[in-house]
């Protein structure tokens, strides 16, 4: 989990032009958490949320991926995208970190 904006959530991007949807998954997590040779596994599920940006709302749809990786590398938070954070979370100890994330972090882990 990404520690940004006060909130736990899970590392997610923008699509670049003529990326696909599986590579930006790839590339969101690498540079967001510093995570390298990630092997992406199967869609999980899609969500959707809203946020502002210069006073306009946009509805911003985000696919989620299972992924893999057999290195055991320090993880770094990508500072300049205010990530401050970056942990991996037993799943034992899931709720203590979705008591401060968004509603969406729980559907994805759920499905």
């Amino acid at each position: 989990m990404i520690f940004r904006n006060d909130k736990w959530d899970l590392p997610k991007g923008k699509q670049e032009k003529d990326e696909t949807i599986e590579s930006c998954a790839l590339r969101e997590v690498e540079e967001e958490c510093g995570i390298t040779n990630l092997i992406l596994k199967e869609k999980i599920i899609d969500t959707y949320h809203t946020y502002e940006q210069d006073n306009i709302q946009f509805l911003k749809k985000t696919s989620w991926f299972k992924m893999f990786s057999d290195k055991n590398e320090k993880l770094i938070p990508q500072l300049s995208e205010g990530i401050s954070k970056v942990k991996w979370i037993k799943i034992d100890n899931i709720d203590f970190y979705l008591n401060n994330s968004f509603k969406t972090i729980s559907d994805v882990l759920k499905s």
